[in-house]
């Protein structure tokens, strides 16, 4: 039964599956909500978090390369921008669970000129409010329909 959590914390890992798929499968699964909001909540915050420590590195790596291709700024870069001056990072983190993804969230987040502490507290708030809604409604959802009339 503890593989079946360490799969619920492997799959809030990984970038492209995790809470908001995670979290209902688990519990769909038969697992404890508790201790799969709970596993998968720690899950997704480990990488992001590593993802926030880690960032210098990567945008010195990414900078370069660019200059060395000659590229410029793009029409995607420009409307991340201005979302960014709409909503700021407390909208994108909020937004990013459920639209783009935590770690992508992140990133543009981070790219954009927001500090390594603002970026982890609201994506903490974001991550752990997500983790609770998925869970709690999978939850009241799957007992709905697993009741007995």
């Amino acid at each position: 039964m503890i593989y079946e959590y360490f799969l619920v914390f492997l799959g809030a890992a990984i970038p492209w599956l995790e809470i908001a798929l995670v979290i209902p499968l688990g519990i769909v699964w038969g697992l404890s909500p508790l201790w799969v909001i709970v596993v998968a909540f720690v899950g997704n915050m480990l990488t992001v978090l590593a993802l926030i420590i880690g960032f210098d590195r990567f945008q010195l790596w990414y900078n370069k390369r660019q200059e060395a291709k000659g590229k410029t700024v793009s029409k995607k870069s420009e409307r991340a921008k201005q979302i960014w001056n709409k909503y700021g990072l407390p909208g994108l983190a909020m937004l990013g669970p459920i639209l783009i993804g935590t770690h992508i969230a992140a990133f543009i987040g981070m790219t954009l000129g927001a500090t390594k502490k603002n970026t982890t507290v609201w994506l903490t708030i974001s991550i752990a409010v997500w983790s609770l809604a998925f869970g709690v409604l999978t939850a009241l959802g799957f007992d709905f329909f697993t009741r007995e009339i």
